[in-house]
C-alpha cells in the first residue's frame, strides 16, 4: 500500500509503533520508503515508543522513533531527524 501512496505523491508518516518488537509491517515500510516522502509522527497521547511504552506519548519522545528508523536503515537518528524535518517544511510550504 505505501508504493503506491508514493506513486500519488503522498507522503508516509511512521510513529512510535515502528519501535514495537513484533511490528512487521510498519518495520518494513521503514526500511523500504523513499527518504524524501518519510515524516516522523507521535501518535500522541498514545502508541509511545519504545522504551517509552506504557506512558502518554509526547513528541519529545519521537527521537526513539528516529533511532529505530535509523537503525534499520543503517543511518544515525540524526540524519532521519533531518531528512525528515525538511520533508515536513516541504510538506506544510515553509
Amino acid at each position: 500500500m505505501m508504493r503506491e501512496y508514493i506513486k500519488l505523491g503522498c507522503y508516509i508518516a511512521l510513529g512510535g509503533a515502528v519501535t514495537f518488537k513484533n511490528s512487521v509491517h510498519p518495520k518494513e515500510v521503514a526500511k523500504e520508503v523513499p527518504l524524501e516522502f518519510l515524516l516522523l509522527e507521535t501518535d500522541s497521547p498514545y502508541l509511545a515508543p519504545t522504551p517509552m511504552r506504557g506512558k502518554r506519548n509526547e513528541p519529545m519522545f519521537i527521537k526513539h522513533t528516529a533511532k529505530e528508523i535509523g537503525k534499520l536503515r543503517g543511518m544515525k537518528a540524526q540524519e532521519i531527524i533531518d531528512i525528515t524535518a525538511e520533508n515536513a517544511k516541504r510538506f506544510y510550504n515553509d
